[in-house]
């Protein structure tokens, strides 16, 4: 190969390689989640006038989810919280993952296996609070990725 198209080689390569991998994530990097907490989104929907978030960070490389939350208005104090499915909104499903929500914010984080992992990409979580009054849930919202 002669110089100049060794060079222009080159120059082809440092054009294309960085297109090719723009939209992978660097090890480490941390991937967004958000859920937006109501009465209207449990199953069956309740009248609460409650409401919260949650925002959470999964490291696919750690496979450590990392969350934060608030809550207001409920009808009394949170009796349990966790992270439920797979299912997708409109559905019900078993507990994933307890959290510790007694107060507002709350925060916390676990590390999922492989089949939670997949779930929560694939946005079959959802975030539950459950109260005294509402034991199957009072607020919930679908755990969804951040854009």
């Amino acid at each position: 190969m002669t110089r100049l198209a060794s060079t222009g080689f080159a120059a082809l390569l440092a054009f294309t390689v960085p297109l090719a991998v723009s939209g992978a994530r660097a090890a480490g990097e941390s991937i967004p989640y958000k859920a937006a907490l109501t009465g209207g989104s449990e199953v069956p929907a309740t009248d609460s006038k409650g409401t919260g978030a949650v925002t959470a960070t999964y490291d696919p490389a750690t496979k450590r989810l990392s969350w934060n939350g608030t809550y207001s208005g409920l009808t009394g104090p949170v009796t349990a919280a966790h992270f439920h499915g797979p299912a997708p909104a409109g559905a019900n499903a078993g507990v994933l993952v307890p959290v510790t929500a007694t107060s507002s914010p709350f925060s916390g984080e676990a590390t999922l296996d492989d089949t939670k992992a997949a779930d929560l990409e694939a946005g079959k979580l959802y975030f539950n609070l459950h109260t005294a009054a509402n034991p199957k849930g009072e607020i919930r919202g679908q755990v969804e990725r951040a854009r």
